[in-house]
């Protein structure tokens, strides 16, 4: 008799309490979906009037959705180890598609990041990295010994610098810090002592000036200049730092309610649907919205985290890891950068600011996370 047998037998217990639930059998985490759904309906409240009301804006944000979602369930039907076994693959792929970008790509507002496909329109290869980067370095020491040597970081540093430099002259630098990012969680992971970590970070501060003389464009250094004194261009590279901050504070504890914030809806809060959609929500609902956003974010990253820790294998827990600390990352910035305590990057505020290809991304990402829980081999069974 198999162990299941055994239990379904046992006096008070039955077959179906054993069985998987519905999600779990289309391999789809439950609490993890439900958490994005809410995240999802509340960006899409707030989005109606971050956007003036617009439906049209709504409805687009919902097809971007769908296709998320989409993305989310046909990833989470894979078990890992077939990211494991196209990792190589994909992160290689990518970086052709990179080096394409720099050579044939499409330029829009000074920056080169799509590549345009006759029929199929265009699209930023960069948002494919964000999920074969941090694959393709869970694979590197999923290989290897842990904690890793002196050799293999710098391997894993080559892996996750390569991409991050090519994306870095399109240029894009906020996308190339998310990569780097997402990287690094996986280098961390595997466990990186302490002593490197310490080398690093006076690596990184001694470097920063000479990066911001040499390597950084004209456009970044401003970027830099208006974080350390955005009054010193009030009505122009500082506005909407200067205006943001004033969303923000005037929301109060309650805000002034859903519709009657007056920075955006009377136009003085620039990009207001997108980077800066979490100013009209702090004016609108005030301390208590913020605090209920930042609780939501706060369950979706403790459930990846979940779900990371219960992996069983050192792939999908460095994997899983990343990804839901990548999030995070996405969320720490763009709130770091909307209040001021950041220089502006560009990045968008996940599931709720309207966006493309970031949404799409971002759900598979999930996509993969629910893969590693539901795909858990019970062992006995």
């Amino acid at each position: 008799m198999s162990q299941r047998e055994f239990f379904r037998q046992m006096p008070g217990q039955s077959g179906a309490s054993l069985s998987p639930g519905l999600a779990e059998r289309i391999h789809l985490d439950a609490p993890l979906l439900a958490g994005l759904l809410l995240l999802m309906l509340g960006g899409l409240t707030v989005l109606y009037s971050a956007g003036g009301e617009s439906m049209e804006l709504v409805i687009r944000q919902c097809i971007r959705f769908g296709a998320g979602l989409t993305a989310m369930f046909v990833l989470a039907q894979f078990p890992p180890r077939s990211y494991r076994f196209w990792a190589p693959v994909i992160y290689t792929i990518g970086l052709v598609l990179l080096v394409l970008v720099l050579v044939a790509g499409t330029e829009a507002k000074g920056a080169q990041r799509w590549l345009s496909i006759p029929g199929l329109g265009r699209f930023q290869p960069s948002e494919v990295m964000k999920l074969a980067v941090p694959a393709m370095v869970a694979w590197f020491f999923s290989e290897r010994t842990l904690p890793p040597k002196l050799i293999d970081v710098v391997g894993a540093l080559l892996l996750l610098g390569l991409p991050a430099m090519l994306i870095g002259l399109q240029p894009d630098l906020g996308t190339a810090i998310l990569i780097a990012a997402s990287g690094l969680v996986v280098l961390f992971m595997a466990g990186l002592s302490w002593r490197l970590i310490a080398v690093a970070v006076i690596v990184v501060v001694t470097a920063a000036p000479l990066m911001y003389f040499f390597v950084m464009h004209d456009y970044q250094r401003n970027r830099v200049d208006t974080f350390l004194n955005p009054e010193a261009d009030p009505r122009g590279t500082g506005w909407n730092i200067i205006q943001s901050k004033t969303a923000i504070g005037s929301g109060g504890i309650d805000g002034k309610g859903w519709l009657d914030g007056t920075q955006s809806r009377l136009d003085f809060l620039p990009e207001s649907s997108t980077d800066f959609i979490l100013a009209v929500l702090s004016e609108e609902f005030g301390l208590i919205g913020v605090c209920v956003l930042l609780i939501m974010y706060l369950i979706i990253v403790g459930r990846g985290f979940f779900i990371s820790w219960q992996a069983q294998d050192t792939f999908s827990r460095l994997l899983g890891s990343s990804l839901t600390m990548t999030f995070f990352i996405y969320v720490f910035v763009n709130m770091g950068m909307v209040t001021g305590l950041m220089p502006v990057v560009g990045v968008p505020l996940p599931l709720v600011s309207y966006g493309g290809t970031s949404i799409v991304t971002l759900l598979a990402s999930f996509g993969m996370l629910m893969s590693i829980q539901t795909h858990r081999r019970l062992i006995g069974y």
